[in-house]
């Protein structure tokens, strides 16, 4: 059962083996986060992108790369198809974004020929371990989809049910955030929020527990709900936050960060395979959780 972050690496170890193959792998930080997720016993690991620039990396930082399977791609589009088709047709699992732009790998995760659709919406799944917070909790999107419609938001459900499904939980209680807990129509979270509560109630969204709309006090502290009267499985106890557009989640997974010292992990799903996309402001902890993050799922 994930309990803190630090079970996503232990749930790692216990499946077998995952390959990883680093996308346009001449990026010092995505190399070193790869290698220590490597190191770790996490992952084993696959190298495409520009060699010589790669052995330089390694060279200049003390990165020990021996063993590790390198295939020379000196373009960074063409090293990120030839990651997508190798998890694509088996011969890796997880792929991390290197010395390429997320557009880019994007682009390649989403061909039609030898892509990774699944149908629904790539989404951004975010999972914290917050001090002040009773257990594990996800937040989508706070990187990917600017403003989803209904739609969009059903997939994001989906999405991130799937895969806390997949690490254990499995029923998760899902917050549908917006300003108040009560429907406004001219407030279009609040409607939408009370849509999504409908739709699960009579189980066209399936292997959760949802409600909304909650405001985000609501969705977290029993005692604000309780004073508040309201009465909810969710309230005070959700697994699974999710904001109205890309501006109060990532203001949300910022402040859980900079503001509740939270630890975070963090990978794209709705694809076939976890997508990793680290980032240079993310420290070393993050990077390493998100990858155990991609690699815990069976």
């Amino acid at each position: 059962m994930l309990r803190k972050l630090s079970d996503l690496h232990s749930m790692a170890k216990q499946n077998k083996t995952k390959n990883l193959v680093l996308a346009a792998a001449h990026d010092v930080n995505a190399l070193e986060a790869a290698l220590s997720a490597r190191k770790e016993g996490i992952i084993e690991l696959i190298l495409v992108g520009d060699e010589q620039k790669i052995n330089e990396i390694a060279s200049q930082n003390n990165f020990n790369i021996s063993g590790i399977r390198i295939i020379n791609e000196t373009d960074s589009d063409s090293a990120a198809a030839t990651s997508v088709k190798m998890v694509s047709n088996k011969e890796a699992d997880i792929v991390m974004k290197g010395n390429i732009g997320t557009a880019g790998l994007l682009r390649a995760v989403l061909n039609k020929e030898w892509g990774l659709r699944t149908g629904e919406l790539l989404s951004h799944l975010a999972i914290f371990e917050i001090p002040t917070y009773h257990k594990i909790i996800g937040l989508t999107d706070a990187a990917m989809n600017i403003a989803p419609d209904l739609n969009g938001k059903i997939s994001l459900i989906r999405n991130s049910v799937n895969y806390f499904r997949s690490l254990g939980i499995e029923t998760p209680k899902i917050a549908i955030l917006s300003a108040v807990e009560t429907v406004n129509q001219d407030m279009k979270s609040s409607v939408e929020a009370a849509i999504l509560a409908k739709m699960a109630h009579r189980g066209q969204i399936k292997n959760c527990i949802l409600d909304g709309p909650l405001a985000f006090d609501n969705a977290v502290s029993k005692t604000s709900a309780e004073i508040k009267g309201i009465s909810s499985p969710v309230a005070g106890d959700a697994d699974i936050l999710l904001g109205d557009d890309i501006d109060i989640s990532n203001g949300l997974y910022k402040s859980f960060i900079y503001f509740a010292g939270a630890k975070c992990a963090a990978v794209i799903v709705g694809a076939k395979a976890p997508i990793v996309l680290t980032s240079r402001a993310d420290n070393d902890e993050t990077k390493l959780n998100s990858i155990a993050l991609a690699a815990a799922i069976n």
